[in-house]
């Protein structure tokens, strides 16, 4: 099976599946991202790049649109001379919403076209309006508009796949016929719980064993989307209260998702500054860690605090449920998801700051006793969204794809079944289906020869 992921940071979500196919001979397995930096063996790697920056005169509505159309277009001269060289796919795995499959269908049109859907923006009971509940016309619009790039993958895909019900159910359902609900999966061999742990960073000075108080917060930015600022006034609270407590944060100090702060301030430095209580000695900023010390880190957590407005579940909640954290979770729906408060952890207000940090504190002063909740944590990952009973499934649906049938169900029930030769989508008509309405295998019509 010859197969072409894009993904404008690749390997991200793909780095379990490409890894698999790349190690079966019989596959080739070709990437297109805009980093160079990593890498996975047996993979070959290309690299594609916009021709220019967005307009700044367009339309503002329009910026991220446009900034999609020249990275689709950067894959379009990437995927054209692959081309040339011999290379069609199978099938093309990307990631919705930078532009990096709007165009793929008019360069590989024998491929089947599976993509991943992580975000459909929405204006209501979404991120807009819980970050902002004064909203006028003027963000309405904008946000409605910010969807034509997922749009277009919406109705030209072969099939698409959500990680979460929460992030599926911000999609129109007029598209669910077409998705799948699949989680990319946690290696929960690899995040377990460890007893004879302890967590070091020379560098720093730091070195801290289980027989400490520590605090965990975990992120790739530091930013109001994931509670970053609330997760800090916290902090200043319970380190009055608790002169033993010490706080490791692991993320760097950027902005992820969300909008930035002007040039040359953060909102790491904008707490450092406001918050005149914090005892820098027991606040220890860790930046990005490499893999196993961050388990480490996991697994040395006395609580780990997980906060997240309604938007894209971070892996990072359910590494650190895998591991056995006690989880403190943001009462949203993404987390609602996975956790039930009281059972497999415990649920706060993010955005009252005196409850917050009393949730924490009362999961510190019970965490001896709140063992069970550590392994239900643990045992929903396990039962859930473990990867080595998620992968055979993404594997098979790619197989599956390539070979021209449809995935066995979709997020709205029984699955339609592709549309055969080059057609983008759609469905058979009945005759043309297998018996009891069930998909039946479809040829892919004539395909170029390839030397």
């Amino acid at each position: 099976m010859r197969v072409l992921f894009l993904h404008n940071n690749f390997p991200a979500q793909y780095k379990h599946v490409a890894a698999a196919l790349a190690a079966d001979p019989a596959n080739q397995v070709v990437a297109g991202s805009l980093d160079n930096k990593k890498t996975l063996p047996g993979v070959t790697k290309h690299i594609y790049k916009p021709q220019r920056e967005p307009s700044k005169s367009i339309h503002h509505y329009l910026r991220s649109t446009e900034a999609a159309v020249l990275d689709g277009q950067g894959v379009v001269r990437m995927c054209g001379e692959l081309r040339k060289k011999g290379f069609i796919p199978d099938l093309v795995c990307g990631h919705s919403g930078w532009g990096t499959t709007m165009y793929i269908k008019d360069v590989f049109p024998e491929a089947r076209l599976l993509t991943y859907f992580e975000w459909y923006y929405n204006a209501r009971n979404s991120d807009v309006d819980f970050m902002s509940k004064a909203l006028g016309y003027e963000d309405l619009c904008r946000v409605r508009t910010r969807n034509l790039p997922i749009l277009m993958d919406l109705a030209h895909c072969d099939w698409g796949l959500c990680p979460t019900a929460y992030q599926l159910s911000q999609i129109p359902r007029i598209f669910h016929s077409k998705l799948s609900l699949l989680h990319d999966g946690v290696d929960t061999d690899f995040f377990a719980p460890s007893d004879a742990v302890q967590f070091s960073i020379p560098e720093l000075n730091l070195h801290l064993t289980r027989d400490a108080e520590v605090l965990t917060y975990a992120t790739r930015g530091m930013e109001p989307y994931r509670g970053f600022p609330q997760f800090m006034q916290a902090v200043e609270i319970l380190q009055r209260r608790r002169p033993n407590l010490q706080v490791v944060v692991a993320g760097t100090d950027r902005v992820a998702y969300g909008r930035k702060l002007p040039e040359g301030e953060s909102y790491k430095g904008k707490a450092l500054s406001e918050l005149k209580d914090l005892d820098h000695s027991r606040l220890h900023f860790v930046g990005h860690l490499p893999f196993e010390t961050y388990r480490n880190l996991l697994q040395l957590s006395s609580v780990h605090v997980y906060l997240t407005i309604p938007f894209v579940l971070s892996w990072s909640l359910l590494e650190a449920m895998s591991t056995g954290c006690l989880i403190v979770g943001s009462d949203t729906l993404p987390v609602r998801e996975l956790i039930e408060d009281g059972r497999n952890g415990l649920m706060t207000d993010m955005n009252d700051i005196e409850v917050l940090a009393n949730r924490i504190e009362e999961a510190l002063d019970r965490r001896d006793s709140l063992g069970q909740v550590r392994a239900n944590a643990r045992q929903t990952i396990q039962e859930r969204y473990a990867l080595k009973d998620l992968l055979p499934r993404h594997l098979q649906m790619m197989r599956d794809l390539a070979e021209g049938r449809a995935p066995a169900e979709s997020a709205a029930g029984r699955a339609q079944p592709l549309a055969s030769g080059r057609s983008q989508g759609g469905g058979q008509s009945r005759a043309q289906q297998g018996r009891g309405g069930r998909p039946a295998n479809i040829p892919r019509g004539k395909r170029r020869r390839r030397h």
